[in-house]
C-alpha cells in the first residue's frame, strides 16, 4: 500500500515535467528552423575556396556584386530626361527673335545746347556720376555764307545705358529711331553704340509702331533707373511672345492714348 500511495502521489508530478520538457524542446526547435531558413535565404559573405591548393587560414572574401549607378535611375532623373527629351510645341518653336525700337532723345540720352545749358543742372548732373560728352553737330540751318551751320551739343548717357544695350542685344534686333536730324543724331549714336549693336537707324520722319510709353529722361534724374528695371524685363517678356501686340495692348491701351493725343490713326497701328 505504501508503494502504491508514493506511486499515485509523484507520478502526475513526473507527467508534468516531461511536458514541459517537451514543450521547451519543441519551442527550440522551431526557433532552430526559422533561423535555418532565413540564413538559407542569404549567401554568406565569406567562404573558403574549393579549388585553393594552399592551407591557409585566411578567408577569402567574394566581393559584393558591382552595381552599375548610370543603370539607377531616380524617378526626378527620369523626369528630367523626360522634359528634355520632349519635343518643343509648335506654338514656341517659331517664336521669331524680338526687334526692338527704341527711341533716342530722352529715352536713352538727354541732350541740350552747350550755350543754353544751365551750369547748376550741369554741375548737379556731373556731381552725381553720370556720363556725358560734347558733341558737334551739322544743323539744317545755314550760315550766311551759306556754310551749314554747327551745333555744340552737350550729351548726358541714361544710367545703365550700356548695360541694357548689352543685355537686350542677346536676345533682340536693335533699331533706333530719332524724331531729329540725321546730322544730330548720327555723331551721337556713334559715340553711344561703339559696338555696332544696332542694326537699322531710322531718323525723321519714321514712324513708330506699337510703341512702349517711356518715363522722360533729363540730366535732373541722375538717379533714373527705368531701362535696367523697367523697360528691360519687358521686353524679356516680349520676345518669349509669338505676337507682341497684345500684351502691349493690354498693358498700355495705346490706340487710346493716341486718340486723346488727336494723333490719327493713319499714323500708327496695332
Amino acid at each position: 500500500m505504501a508503494e502504491l500511495t508514493q506511486t499515485e502521489v509523484y507520478s502526475p508530478r513526473s507527467l508534468q515535467v516531461w511536458r514541459a520538457l517537451l514543450n521547451w524542446l519543441t519551442f527550440f526547435y522551431q526557433i532552430f528552423a526559422q533561423i535555418i531558413t532565413a540564413v538559407g535565404q542569404y549567401p554568406l559573405l565569406s567562404s573558403s575556396s574549393s579549388s585553393s591548393t594552399t592551407s591557409t587560414s585566411t578567408h577569402h572574401f567574394k566581393p559584393l556584386p558591382v552595381v552599375d549607378s548610370t543603370a539607377i535611375e531616380s524617378p526626378a532623373t527620369v523626369e528630367i530626361a523626360a522634359v528634355l527629351d520632349s519635343p518643343v510645341p509648335a506654338d514656341e518653336a517659331h517664336v521669331k527673335k524680338l526687334t526692338v525700337v527704341l527711341d533716342l532723345d530722352e529715352t536713352l540720352v538727354c541732350a541740350y545746347e552747350t550755350s543754353s545749358l544751365p551750369p547748376s543742372l550741369r554741375n548737379q548732373a556731373t556731381d552725381a556720376g553720370l556720363k556725358w560728352f560734347e558733341l558737334e553737330c551739322v544743323s539744317s540751318d545755314k550760315e550766311c555764307e551759306g556754310k551749314p551751320k554747327i551745333n555744340y551739343v552737350t550729351v548726358f548717357e541714361r544710367p545703365g545705358l550700356q548695360d541694357f544695350l548689352n543685355q537686350l542685344s542677346e536676345f533682340a534686333e536693335l533699331v533706333l529711331f530719332t524724331a531729329g536730324l540725321e546730322g544730330y543724331a548720327r555723331p551721337l549714336v556713334d559715340r553711344i553704340d561703339v559696338e555696332n549693336r544696332f542694326s537699322l537707324r531710322l531718323y525723321r520722319p519714321s514712324t513708330i509702331i506699337n510703341g512702349i510709353p517711356c518715363v522722360p529722361f533729363s540730366a535732373g534724374q541722375p538717379h533714373d533707373t527705368q531701362l535696367v528695371d523697367v523697360i528691360l524685363p519687358l521686353l524679356k517678356h516680349l520676345s518669349q511672345q509669338k505676337d507682341v501686340r497684345p500684351v502691349l495692348y493690354d498693358r498700355f491701351h495705346m490706340p487710346e492714348w493716341f486718340q486723346k493725343q488727336g494723333i490719327p490713326a493713319s499714323g500708327w497701328s496695332m
